[in-house]
C-alpha cells in the first residue's frame, strides 16, 4: 500500500527499498517454506490454528498503510475503479470454474481453484503496479474496494460456483472474512488516523511482517496438503498458471475496451490477475478440505513470480517514474 509521507523523505526511501527487496525475496521465501513443509510436514501441522490470526495481521498492516487520498480517488475517478473491481469479481471466479472443468480437476481441487478466483485482489499487486509503471493510486483504490466488499461477494460466488463441487457454508465464510479481513483493516485505519506518527515509524517494517506472515500461512497449508501435492501438484500448477495468466490478459483487455490509458491498463491487468490467495488457502482449509487449500498455496508463489516478470517486461523501455510518485510498502501475499 502507500505511505502518506513524501517520497523524498528518508523514511520513504527506506520503505521503497524494503518494498523492492520484499517483493523480490517473497517468492523465494515462500518456496523455501513450502519445501521445508513438504520435507517434514508433521513438524508444521501445529501452525494450522494460526492461519486465520496471521491473515488478520496481514490485513491489519494493510489498514495501517491506507490514507484518505487512497479513498478520494474513488470519488475522483470512479469509472476505472469500478471497471477493475467488476473485472476482478466477474473474470476470476468464472475463469476458475472454466479451468477446473476443462482440466477435469477432482472436486476438492476444483473448489480450491474457484475459491482463489472468488477472493479479492492481494496488496502485493500495489507493489507490482509500481514496479510496472502502472497507476499506483488506482491500484490501491481497486485493492481497497475489492477487499472491503469481499465479505459479501466472496462467499456468494463461492457458494454459487464452488458449491457445485463441495458444500459451502456461505454464512460462516462471510463472518470469517469479516473477522479476518474487514475488522483488522478498519482497526488499522483507526490507528492510522489517531496515531500517524507511531504508524509512520512502523511503515518500513510492514513488508517484512507481511512476508513472514504469509510465508507461515503457506507453510502451514503445504504441510496439511503434502499428500495432495505429491499426487496432483503438476495438475494444480497448470491450473494456477492458466488462471493467473488469463486473468492478466482479460484484465488488460477490459481496460483497453473502455479506452483507459496504458498505466491504468497495466494496473487493471495486475489487479485482476493477482489474488489474495493466502486468504483463499485459509478459507479452503477451514471450510472445505486441506486439499482444497493447495491451489491457494501454489497461487501465492506463482503470482508473485509472474507479477515480477510482467513488471520487468513493462518497465523495460519505460521512462523512470515521475518525482513524487508514491511508493507501495505492504506486501501481503
Amino acid at each position: 500500500m502507500l505511505p502518506e509521507s513524501k517520497p523524498s523523505s528518508p523514511a520513504t526511501g527506506a520503505e521503497e527499498r524494503n518494498a523492492r527487496i520484499a517483493v523480490t525475496l517473497f517468492p523465494l521465501l515462500i518456496l523455501a517454506g513450502g519445501a521445508i513443509a513438504l520435507a517434514s510436514p508433521s513438524s508444521f501441522t501445529g501452525l494450522a490454528p494460526w492461519i486465520s490470526p496471521l491473515l488478520g495481521l496481514i490485513m491489519f498492516g494493510m489498514g495501517l498503510t491506507l490514507t484518505p487520498p487512497d479513498f478520494a480517488i474513488i470519488a475522483k475517478r470512479p469509472v476505472p475503479v469500478v471497471i477493475g473491481v467488476v473485472a476482478q469479481y466477474a473474470v476470476m471466479p468464472f475463469l476458475g470454474w472454466l479451468i477446473a472443468a476443462a482440466l477435469g480437476l477432482p472436486p476438492a481441487l476444483a473448489a480450491g481453484v474457484i475459491l482463489v478466483g472468488c477472493c479479492p485482489g492481494g496488496t502485493a499487486s500495489n507493489v507490482v503496479s509500481y514496479l510496472a509503471k502502472g497507476d499506483v493510486a488506482l491500484s490501491v483504490a481497486m485493492t481497497s474496494v475489492s477487499t472491503l466488499i469481499a465479505p459479501l461477494l466472496t462467499p456468494v460466488l463461492a457458494l454459487w460456483l464452488a458449491g457445485q463441487y463441495m458444500p459451502v457454508d456461505a454464512g460462516a465464510m462471510a463472518w470469517s472474512i469479516a473477522q479476518i479481513v474487514l475488522f483488522p483493516v478498519m482497526v488499522g485505519l483507526v490507528i492510522r488516523r489517531f496515531a500517524p506518527g507511531l504508524v509512520s515509524k512502523a511503515l518500513p517494517a510492514l513488508p517484512w511482517i507481511s512476508v513472514l506472515a504469509i510465508t507461515l500461512v503457506v507453510t502451514a497449508v503445504v504441510a496439511g496438503s503434502a499428500k495432495a501435492i505429491f499426487a496432483a501438484g503438476l495438475l494444480v500448477l497448470a491450473a494456477v498458471i492458466l488462471h493467473n495468466g488469463l486473468g492478466y490478459a482479460l484484465g488488460y483487455g477490459a481496460a483497453r475496451l473502455f479506452k483507459l490509458p496504458v498505466p491504468a491498463r497495466r494496473t487493471t491487468a495486475i489487479e485482476v490477475g493477482m489474488q489474495n490467495s493466502g486468504l483463499a488457502a485459509g478459507l479452503a482449509r477451514q471450510y472445505l478440505t486441506p486439499e482444497a487449500a493447495l491451489p491457494g498455496a501454489i497461487f501465492s508463489v506463482w503470482h508473485n513470480v509472474s507479477g515480477a516478470a510482467l513488471a520487468a517486461y513493462w518497465r523495460r523501455g519505460t521512462r523512470a517514474g515521475r518525482a513524487g510518485e508514491p511508493v507501495p510498502v505492504a506486501v501481503t501475499e
